[in-house]
């Protein structure tokens, strides 16, 4: 019996986790993309209706705040007339979803520039720290959860267990913002080793400005998922398939990466998704502890203005950025196990 033999003895792609549905192929792949589909659209009106009704909970007039505190009332009513703000809820909306299927996000009430420019110049700050966050995060995560895992597996250095759920879970419990915070006071003001403005106010930071914001929107995530990493390394460690490759000498590094891993992908890139679309969120406050001109602080400075057309376009952005993460997730999921194409996490 060889390794190729214990490797016939396992589930191809989820080893030890059941068999996959007799259902396979193309039709597989078709519903999933007509119920993906069916889920976009109605995410996107989810989001157009949420997108629109947020705006109007905002208290204040965006004609007096444009307008300013010395403006006749002449004034102001001529300035919702032009905006449109004089008109019922419901013909403002009838409105705003007719420039949507236009493809146009309307125009800054505050800059007299289309939404799509503003959006354009701010979303690469939140992309990247977003994006290459949750990058970190699989790396570091993934590996450490692993490590963490093979070194504790049953019941084995209980005090390494222990300390590592201690600090995660500390770690994970601090805000982002707080986190931000300890970082600059220790790494930009006090040791001095990274700067703390960003590129737009000092030229020579360059990729080095990101890394305090990255890092403090990635510590959290990377606690979140090394511990499931590490239960779940526990967990396969102990499955039959693994002893008996474990029993005919497979090189560790071989076993893991061959039965190990591709058990903790599924759980792993479904928790990503879901916490990438936090990331996005956590990115809005971030970028406003470290003055990243990104749309988090655009969704500030367009909150304080009340300029409608911006937070819109931004929220809807915002959105369908999210959703499509989870959708490449759900792709990425299908590819590795394809029981997960018909809705199920078996």
């Amino acid at each position: 019996m060889t390794a190729d033999t214990v490797a016939a003895a396992a589930p191809a792609a989820v080893p030890g986790r059941g068999t996959r549905p007799a259902r396979r192929g193309r039709s597989v792949w078709l519903d999933f993309a007509v119920r993906r589909a069916l889920g976009l659209v109605g995410t996107l009106v989810a989001l157009v209706v949420l997108s629109f009704l947020i705006v109007q909970l905002i208290p204040g007039d965006p004609a007096v705040a444009l307008a300013g505190a010395d403006a006749s009332v002449d004034e102001i009513e001529a300035l919702r007339t032009e905006l449109g703000l004089d008109q019922p809820v419901l013909q403002q909306f009838g409105a705003y979803v007719a420039q949507l299927a236009q493809g146009d996000l309307g125009t800054s009430f505050q800059y007299r520039q289309p939404v799509a420019t503003i959006i354009e110049n701010r979303l690469p700050f939140t992309a990247t720290i977003a994006l290459v966050g949750i990058a970190v995060v699989l790396v570091v995560a993934v590996p450490l959860g692993m490590l963490i895992g093979v070194q504790t597996r049953g019941g084995r250095r209980r005090w390494l267990d222990t300390a590592f759920g201690a600090v995660t879970g500390f770690l994970d419990s601090v805000p982002g913002y707080v986190m931000a915070t300890i970082l600059v006071v220790l790494l930009a003001l006090g040791v001095g080793i990274l700067p703390l403005f960003p590129p737009a106010y000092n030229a020579r930071a360059g990729a080095a400005a990101y890394v305090l914001p990255i890092a403090a929107l990635a510590i959290g995530p990377i606690c979140t998922i090394s511990r499931v990493v590490r239960r779940e390394t526990q967990v396969v460690l102990e499955e039959d398939h693994v002893r008996t490759a474990r029993g005919w000498r497979l090189g560790a590094l071989p076993l893991h990466l061959r039965y190990v891993l591709p058990n903790l992908l599924t759980t792993t890139l479904t928790l990503s998704g879901l916490i990438l679309s936090g990331m996005l969120g956590g990115a809005l406050i971030i970028e406003s502890v470290f003055a990243l001109p990104g749309l988090g602080t655009g969704i500030i400075k367009a909150i304080l203005d009340r300029d409608f057309p911006v937070i819109q376009g931004m929220v809807l952005v915002l959105g369908m950025i999210a959703a499509l993460v989870n959708l490449l997730v759900d792709v990425a999921l299908g590819l590795i196990d394809s029981r997960t194409l018909g809705g199920r996490h078996d």
